[in-house]
């Protein structure tokens, strides 16, 4: 109930944001901005999944592929009590995961080239003990949702700022510029923001259904060591919008985004998983 009112306030103020930048134009950019915030918000609700699938360059993988990958991913569904999701695996060579869709009847999880190349099994196994419960706990409509109004903001806010800049306002909307621009400014930050507020307390959750439903949380924590530590090393292409959806963060190598860290320290969450603070 909570996720489904976060991402109905989510579509709400994209709608407004896109309907305060029509404005710019009067009453028929105002109506204009409606539309486009009417398509994007649904556009963000049934389409977030494959846009994050899109982004990753991930590829669906069958059971005659990967039989072990779709093995585990079947057991802990049943365990989960959840619908096995459609499963895929991205060309990165960055060791991570993340799961997305509106639900888990429409659900998918992730995998990087790299952390199956980097993790064991059992390891594995932790990463999508981690996922399905984002599934369970029905996180990963907010997630998909707040990575699409990210992306959205800041489309949003680049098309205001060339608004400005080429002298679209009238009226009032030009007696206070300087009000204006800091909001055109700051809203890709904002949208940062959203997605920080939206991802820190949802990990921990997610790292203690793992370990509920492994009944350890030790391969979850040895893979979360390994997963933060090539994260430092090895960099990640993605859009620093979707971040927030990935196990441990995609752009830890990047200096300017740690002021902006969309994950909890993995240094807490390893020692919750090891101190029995799941159970």
């Amino acid at each position: 109930m909570l996720n489904n009112l976060k991402t109905a306030v989510l579509l709400a103020g994209l709608g407004g944001l896109c309907m305060f930048v029509g404005s710019f134009w009067g009453p028929t950019g105002v109506a204009i901005g409606l539309l486009i915030g009417l398509l994007m918000t649904g556009g963000s609700y049934w389409f977030s999944d494959s846009l994050a699938i899109r982004s990753a360059k991930a590829v669906e993988v069958s059971a005659v592929q990967m039989p072990q990958y779709h093995s585990i991913v079947g057991d802990l569904a049943v365990r989960a009590g959840v619908p096995t999701p459609r499963l895929y695996v991205s060309p990165s060579p960055q060791p991570n995961a993340f799961a997305t869709g509106r639900n888990p009847e429409h659900a998918a999880v992730c995998v990087t080239d790299g952390l199956l190349r980097t993790l064991s099994w059992e390891e594995i196994q932790g990463v999508l003990a981690h996922e399905l419960s984002h599934v369970r706990n029905r996180d990963i409509l907010i997630g998909s949702v707040a990575a699409a109004v990210a992306m959205g903001i800041t489309f949003v806010a680049t098309m205001a700022r060339f608004a400005f800049i080429f002298g679209g306002g009238q009226g009032d909307n030009r007696e206070n510029p300087l009000g204006s621009l800091l909001m055109l400014i700051l809203a890709p930050v904002a949208a940062g923001l959203i997605q920080m507020a939206i991802s820190r307390s949802r990990e921990f959750e997610a790292d203690a259904s793992a370990a509920r439903l492994l009944g350890t949380g030790e391969p979850l924590a040895r893979a979360l060591e390994r997963l933060d530590s090539a994260a430092e090393r090895i960099p990640s292409t993605i859009n620093p919008a979707e971040a927030s959806a990935y196990i441990v963060n995609p752009l830890r190598g990047r200096q300017v985004t740690r002021l902006f860290t969309t994950h909890p320290p993995v240094e807490e969450r390893i020692a919750r998983l090891r101190t029995n603070a799941w159970a």
